[in-house]
């Protein structure tokens, strides 16, 4: 299976294409056949090595990706889910060592994976899942009750656009 992953760290020409082993979902586990992955912070910073010291137990290469986009392919025994093979679906992913969204397919919890919403490209998609992840964080954070007021600024984005 290929990835797209780094052994160095360092200016976006580290990506490299590079060879995985092939995943199977297990018990509770979703197998994703990626068609698109986002870029974000988390991405950037382990490939330009901000994320060196959580990663030095780990051999490379590191496969950034923390939100994709796909089609179920397979769904291991017990996987708690109302989703098919077929499924468009996107999905959050905890990049670590070799486990990125940035790979032909990745294996999941079953709970890291939902339906995509229709009408949207895979790209499209894919830009999802990490910016409604930090704004539910967020306004966990904040703890505001029924009648409390919160100032959105710069709402335009995607992030912005959840919190309102």
């Amino acid at each position: 299976m290929r990835g797209v992953g780094v052994f160095e760290f360092g200016a976006p020409d580290v990506l490299q294409l590079i060879d995985l082993p092939e995943v199977h979902a297990g018990p509770g586990e979703i197998r994703v056949r990626v068609h698109a992955a986002s870029v974000n912070p988390t991405d950037l910073s382990i490939r330009n090595g901000a994320r060196a010291e959580t990663l030095r137990d780990i051999a490379p290469p590191y496969v950034p990706g923390m939100d994709a986009a796909g089609v179920i392919d397979e769904i291991g025994l017990q996987a708690e889910t109302n989703l098919t093979v077929g499924t468009s679906v996107m999905a959050m992913v905890v990049p670590l060592g070799n486990h990125g969204a940035y790979r032909e397919s990745v294996v999941l919890s079953a709970d890291s994976v939902s339906r995509a919403p229709e009408g949207f490209s895979h790209p499209e998609v894919s830009t999802l899942p990490m910016n409604g992840l930090t704004a539910r964080l967020s306004l966990d954070q904040l703890a505001l009750h029924p009648g409390q007021t919160i100032a959105v600024t710069g709402s335009a984005g995607a992030y912005g656009g959840y919190i309102i």
